[in-house]
C-alpha cells in the first residue's frame, strides 16, 4: 500500500507540473500572437524559442506521467491479486 501511495503522490506532483506548464505554454502563445501583431521580430523569436523548449518539456512530462500511470495501475493490480492474510 505504501508503494501505491508513493506512486500516486509522485503522479500528483507530475500532474501539477503538467498543468502549470500547459498554462505557461498557453500564456506564451498568447504573447506570441500579440508580438506578431506588433511585428517585434526580436522579442517574437525569443518567445518562440521559449515555446519550443516548453513544448519539449511538456512532451517529456507527459511521457513521465503516462509511465507513472502504468506503474500506479500495475501496483493497484498487484495489491488486488496479492492475498491478504
Amino acid at each position: 500500500m505504501d508503494h501505491f501511495n508513493r506512486l500516486v503522490s509522485d503522479q500528483l506532483v507530475t500532474m501539477e507540473k503538467l498543468l502549470y506548464l500547459q498554462g505557461e505554454l498557453e500564456r506564451c502563445q498568447q504573447i506570441e500572437e500579440e508580438l506578431q501583431t506588433l511585428q517585434k521580430a526580436t522579442d517574437l523569436e525569443s518567445v518562440q524559442t521559449d515555446i519550443r523548449l516548453m513544448k519539449k518539456e511538456l512532451k517529456e512530462i507527459q511521457t513521465m506521467f503516462e509511465k507513472q500511470t502504468e506503474e500506479v495501475i500495475n501496483s493497484y493490480r498487484e495489491m488486488n491479486f496479492t492475498p491478504s492474510f
